[in-house]
């Protein structure tokens, strides 16, 4: 044919415009696109008389051409014979019961990168066969209204345009359809997709008429923000065969609920993705849902799209999913600077325990310096090179899901990005393999020497932190008096403990391996479909020392209680007048000192070398045994029942011996492991806070030699810079300068913006530009939220929002945090446990299920869900909640 072309020929957009020929290469390369075909160009100057098209060649070169003088050619257009011969034969070949037709304009310079008309071209949906010719002129007139010859005038181009070739295809009659971008069209960000939705056809969206439903999601997928608008007209096909469409209402019931579910959301913006390769950049698409079959009507490039700057230096991922338990908000350059090297040493000792050889770890060296960032005055992973550091042990594509699972991570790299990760020929691959074979070995040898390791583990801590003799917990060792001696003294902890972390870091990885393999068997032997029942199975197995400070402060409460004037004054008054009235109960006062003994390091933010621990300030323990005396006695312990998982477990094993050794194996290893994993996480805890004495003592030193204003001080500076003004190798001797900077900058970022969980930079990440935060805050529903469910139980009551324990406990809040309360918060550490024994039950918007608070919870028997987006946003207090603490559901309910 002249004058008609089928979406099969190649791609042509002289022929075919912008529009056809992009249609016509996403029909070729299997998209579902409705079936049609293209008019060319041709066949407008084909319809022309000889004078029109001499008339039309003489305007066409006319920078002074008007509307008035090509006016008489349009309105005298008519389709020619040999048009409309080849219009019935391709319509009796492609659409021989006829039907309803799209009509669209496809002009070459339309969809353009740098140029768009902006939707001034006719479209036509709807249209009969029979009104088919006179629609293909109205379209064609289009191209040549006042408007356009405006708008081209504006732009410099000449007045009146090129014919467009014509786009007609049959009419697709969508329950549901609407537009997506492959970028963010308002900012630009390229790793966010955008899908906004309407009921019945997209013109509505298009027109204005309709508000629209709009999604947003990252690279991975996840849906980041939902936006569920009011949806109370739609546009349908005219019932009588007419061209165009007519307007409906909405059915109330659907009118504000969401026109996409999950699973057309995904496959939208899977569509998107695919037509941003298919063209190589982002694309602005249409599409329509029919009879449960998704079709792309429209694809072309953004226009008009924000240019990023671009990206020029190496390329990092920044979060902090897991590490803000330990290290929430903004900390000091010492507790930086300490946890860096402390995490250095640690994981390089990792890699040579699995089999990496010491040559390969010192060739990494750069990688293992910079496992954490240190952005806005917080710590971050510098995730990167915690894939790098996995990437050198075999089997790192197993590894790594068991490593993200285990830190918490919400999303995965870029598949683009392990695969870079991972690069290997087949010597590479044979390596790996022979290596997975030794590092099984190894970790066989390990498995049985863990117990000893553990034990030896023990005895290190307790020479390095208790001194000789009998080991008699948290009194501590004395420490030396002179500042020489007290560096020699750290140098000694770093060497001795730092450098062999041996333990904790076999019983890590094995808590990680044995938690991943007893969730796998669950799923598979057991039919856990919503993927929690190992959460209940490693509950209440006791001899877990994080649940020991909850346990005394409850005795304690329990003494409290006898005393209503005690009372009063534990959640009311003075640190002073608590302390006097102390001195009156002996036995509660005998608790309290052997309370402070033990656990004074186990304070809220432990792991910050400039947190005040409980020897500085007792008053939030003081308070926490003040709620729990409140509420005393305490409700008569219930008769134990069978955990119902357990039976679950017994029936489906029940005629599979061979299944249920290995489950059973699995499971106590298990528990063993994660119960390990907080024991010994408490010993990180004692040398932390070892560490901070000593920094304090060098501290003192500093105030007498006037290097600092203030004892405290200490803790704004780095680890070497102490060191080496002792030791005679600083290169900066003014301290109080160097601390004042700091000081004012790292109060700047407290009262700045804080960046988000996660985020990239590309080359310095201290640049004024870098993207340091996420654009949209996580989605939540009106009434539902999901996380991770870790421990068991369901619970109905009303919340308590708690952003900053340490002054709700300091101040007297007390009154306010009712018997059955449930505790909401954004991330706990180890400190909370000031809170727990007053708690029905726990939501966390950050956390794994191998996190403390989830270990503790579920020794504790309190419900507790993690990794919530948003939670602290979504409730207040005193809203009413039921969540189910293995399932990981949350429901907002009125009271």
């Amino acid at each position: 044919m002249r004058y008609i072309v089928s979406l099969r020929d190649k791609p042509q957009k002289s022929i075919m415009g912008g529009k056809g020929s992009a249609i016509a290469q996403l029909h070729q390369k299997g998209f579902l696109t409705p079936p049609g075909f293209i008019l060319t160009p041709e066949a407008f100057t084909e319809s022309l008389s000889s004078q029109n098209y001499r008339l039309y060649q003489q305007l066409f070169r006319d920078k002074t051409a008007k509307f008035s003088d090509i006016e008489e050619l349009l309105n005298t257009l008519k389709l020619s014979e040999r048009v409309q011969l080849e219009l019935l034969q391709i319509l009796a070949d492609l659409f021989p019961y006829g039907g309803r037709f799209a009509v669209r304009s496809s002009a070459r310079e339309e969809d353009d990168w740098s140029q768009s008309f902006a939707g001034q071209l006719e479209t036509v949906l709807g249209v009969p066969l029979e009104d088919l010719g006179e629609n293909i002129m109205q379209v064609w007139r289009s191209t040549f209204s006042q408007n356009v010859i405006n708008y081209r005038q504006k732009q410099g181009f000449f007045p009146i345009a090129l014919p467009p070739a014509i786009l007609i295809q049959q009419m697709i009659d969508s329950v549901v359809s609407g537009v997506a971008f492959g970028a963010d069209p308002m900012t630009g960000r390229r790793n966010i997709t955008v899908i906004s939705s309407v009921y019945g056809l997209g013109s509505s969206l298009v027109s204005g008429e309709s508000n629209a439903d709009t999604f947003y999601l990252d690279r991975q997928g996840q849906i980041i923000q939902r936006q569920i608008a009011k949806k109370e007209k739609q546009h349908q096909l005219k019932t009588e065969l007419k061209s165009g469409i007519s307007i409906a209402a909405v059915p109330a019931e659907l009118s504000q609920k969401s026109s996409l579910n999950e699973e057309q959301i995904q496959e939208i913006a899977k569509l998107v993705r695919r037509c941003n390769q298919t063209f190589g950049s982002p694309q602005d698409i249409e599409w329509a849902i029919a009879n449960d079959r998704l079709y792309i009507l429209q694809s072309r490039p953004i226009t008009a799209l924000p240019q990023t700057p671009q990206p020029t230096g190496t390329y990092n991922l920044w979060d902090n999913s897991n590490i803000a338990e330990s290290y929430h908000g903004v900390t000091t350059p010492l507790t930086f600077s300490f946890a860096r090297r402390a995490y250095k040493e640690v994981y390089r000792q990792f890699c040579l325990l699995l089999g990496v050889p010491a040559k390969t770890i010192a060739q990494k060296d750069r990688i293992f310096s910079n496992m954490l960032g240190f952005i806005q005055g917080r710590i971050y992973y510098n995730l990167l090179n915690w894939y790098r550091v996995l990437a050198l042990l075999p089997g790192f594509r197993i590894n790594r899901q068991f490593m993200e699972q285990m830190m918490g991570v919400k999303e995965s790299l870029p598949e683009e990005i392990i695969q870079e990760l991972q690069q290997s020929n087949w010597r590479d691959r044979l390596q790996d393999s022979w290596r997975i074979l030794l590092t099984a070995i190894g970790l066989l040898k390990n498995y049985f020497l863990l117990p000893y390791k553990v034990r030896k583990f023990y005895k290190r801590l307790e020479r390095n932190l208790e001194g000789k003799g009998k080991r008699e917990q948290g009194t501590g060792k004395q420490l030396p008096n002179s500042a020489d001696e007290l560096v020699a003294y750290y140098r000694t902890i770093e060497q001795e403990l730092l450098t062999h972390w041996d333990a904790p870091l076999i019983n890590d990885f094995f808590a990680m391996i044995f938690y991943g393999v007893l969730r796998r068997l669950t799923a598979k032997w057991c039919g856990d479909e919503e993927g929690t029942m190992q959460n209940d199975l490693l509950a209440g197995q006791g001899n877990i020392i994080s649940t020991e400070p909850a346990r005394r402060m409850q005795k304690m409460a329990a003494i409290a209680s006898q005393n209503d004037a005690f009372i009063q004054v534990l959640c009311q008054g003075r640190l002073e007048s608590i302390l006097a009235a102390i001195e009156t109960i002996p036995e509660f006062k005998s608790r309290y000192q052997n309370y402070l003994t033990r656990f004074s390091d186990r304070c809220l933010e432990e792991l910050k070398l400039e947190s005040p621990t409980l020897a500085d300030n007792p008053l939030p323990l003081l308070r926490a045994i003040g709620i729990l005396a409140k509420s005393a006695p305490t409700s008569p312990p219930q008769p134990d029942t069978p955990n119902p998982n357990i039976l679950k477990v017994r029936r489906a094993l029940r005629s599979h011996p061979l299944r249920r050794l290995i489950f059973h194996w699995v499971l106590q290893n298990a528990r063993k492991r994660v119960r390990d994993r907080e024991n010994l996480r408490f010993e990180r805890t004692r040398v932390f806070g070892r560490a901070r004495q000593v920094f304090l003592a060098l501290g003192k030193h500093f105030f007498i030699a006037d290097f600092i204003e203030k004892t405290e001080d200490i803790f704004y500076l780095e680890v070497e810079e102490i060191m080496r003004m002792i030791e005679g190798t600083a290169t900066c001797t003014n301290l109080k300068g160097l601390v004042a900077l700091r000081k004012a900058e790292i109060e700047g970022y407290r009262e700045g913006k804080i960046p988000s969980d996660r985020f990239e930079t590309y080359g310095i990440p201290y640049l004024k530009g870098q993207p340091l935060e996420r654009l949209f805050t996580a989605a939540s529903s009106a009434d539902f939220q999901q996380g991770i469910g870790c421990s068991p139980g369901i619970v109905r009551g009303s919340v308590r929002v708690i952003q900053n324990p340490q002054e709700f406990l300091d101040r007297d809040h007390s009154s306010t945090l009712q018997p059955g309360t449930i505790l909401v918060a954004e991330r706990t550490d180890p400190g909370w446990i000031l809170l727990f024994p007053a708690a029905a039950g726990l939501l966390v918007e950050r956390g794994s299920v191998l996190s403390h608070g989830a270990i503790v919870s579920r020794e504790l028997g309190i419900p507790a869900i993690v990794s919530i987006p948003g939670i602290t946003q979504w409730l207040k207090d005193g809203d009413w909640v039921e969540f189910d603490g293995s399932t990981g559901k949350v429901y907002k309910i009125k009271n």
